[in-house]
């Protein structure tokens, strides 16, 4: 009998706590994430919010073959995916901005370069600038980091800054942000791209939107101003609209103390 009563209360106990959220996708977001998960569930006894990476593409297919409940993205949905969706779940998904980022553009600290236009960043990334000296630089090569091609950042930075041309075949690929940042303050002749938020040991390179241009770093001004030329939203993707743990844990997330937490991890808010 004891042994029967305790079974039935773990089945309870699971049963008020419910099915844990699973939330997939964005390296970008991952750190932001599990500290929401960490703040909301701290908050909310017996809840259970799972935070993984891999990276956007990597979460929105997730989403598609229904083995995460939430998929995190650092850029729109596309309309291949959206006609997948649809042909499984029968939905177009739902995305909901959760934060702001502005896309830095990492460099050496001991890089003498200070700003950047948009038309020199799509000339590095595209391979036709290959020495620092051509944008105010030493005279030495430039060393291009990059993410890989299932990154939302990787897609942002090749749709927006290079305007859909290819990278050139000299920029080394990395899987996640936090390799970028440390490869470029490791490489005095480096660049890299990634959220501002992971910018450890290595300075931004401020951005202009053409030669005529002020530079600007990313900050919450600059990104909510529009200033800063390189900003996107973050989501989160569902595959209909959220419920039960999931729907608490977005609605906190979007109140000033998840927003708070956005702030302190470095990005912006939403609104």
């Amino acid at each position: 009998m004891k042994k029967l009563a305790l079974i039935l209360l773990l089945a309870a106990h699971a049963f008020a706590a419910g099915k844990p959220v699973s939330i997939k996708g964005s390296d970008t977001m991952v750190i932001m994430n599990a500290k929401l998960a960490e703040g909301f569930m701290s908050r909310n006894p017996g809840t259970q919010i799972h935070v993984t990476g891999g990276g956007s593409g990597v979460g929105i297919a997730a989403l598609i073959n229904g083995t995460t409940d939430v998929a995190a993205s650092s850029r729109p949905i596309k309309t291949s995916e959206i006609d997948k969706l649809k042909a499984r779940f029968a939905t177009r998904g739902v995305g909901i901005p959760i934060a702001r980022d502005g896309l830095a553009v990492y460099l050496n600290t001991a890089n003498t370069v200070q700003e950047l236009s948009l038309q020199q960043l799509r000339d590095i990334y595209t391979g036709k600038v290959t020495n620092w000296k051509d944008v105010g630089g030493k005279d030495a090569p430039i060393i291009l980091y990059s993410r890989e091609n299932s990154s939302g950042t990787y897609g942002y930075f090749k749709d927006n800054v290079l305007m859909g041309n290819d990278y050139s075949p000299r920029a080394q690929t990395l899987q996640g942000t936090a390799a970028v940042v440390n490869a470029v303050s490791k490489d005095p002749n480096g660049i890299g791209y990634g959220g501002a938020a992971y910018a450890k040991g290595v300075k931004f390179a401020k951005v202009k939107k053409d030669a005529r241009s002020a530079a600007f770093s990313p900050s919450l001004e600059t990104v909510r101003s529009g200033d800063y030329p390189i900003s996107r939203y973050l989501y989160l993707y569902l595959r209909t609209n959220p419920s039960g743990d999931a729907k608490k844990f977005i609605d906190w997330s979007l109140t000033a103390e998840g927003q708070k937490i956005v702030t302190e991890v470095g990005y912006f808010p939403v609104k």
